[in-house]
């Protein structure tokens, strides 16, 4: 299978789960991809994730998170996609829902949340955002 959105593919499947209220779910394995989760971890959005071996290829296996039945994200949007790239100064990043969101950032010291972006004091693309 060919995909041009690789991020844009984990973050549906992501949605996608929430939607059916799965508890895990699957994603083929990449360094960026495990960059996002490990953000999404630290923030609290995810229980955590692993790489496991599903017929021969590597995949990741993400453990959502719930709160009282309601999924911990709420809304899970991508914003710089492969036709149109979105980037920001540090002093241009806007606080996704007044700060109750994060957004991910790729920057030149790496994958970051905004807060830990404008904390470095270094802008980049801005890969989605979470509430």
């Amino acid at each position: 299978m060919n995909l041009n959105d690789p991020l844009g593919d984990m973050i549906t499947r992501i949605r996608n789960a929430l939607m059916r209220r799965r508890s895990t779910v699957h994603t083929p394995a990449s360094k960026l991809r495990a960059r996002v989760l490990d953000v999404l971890a630290q923030e609290g959005y995810i229980r955590g994730y692993r790489e496991v071996d599903v017929d021969g290829h590597k995949a990741l296996e993400i453990d959502l998170k719930y709160y009282e039945g309601a999924p911990v994200i709420e809304d899970i949007t991508r914003i710089s996609k492969p036709g149109r790239r979105v980037y920001s100064s540090v002093r241009d990043l806007r606080r996704p829902r007044n700060g109750l969101g994060i957004s991910i950032l790729s920057t030149p010291k790496g994958v970051m949340s905004d807060k830990v972006a404008r904390d470095e004091n270094v802008g980049g693309e801005i890969l989605c955002e979470v509430y």
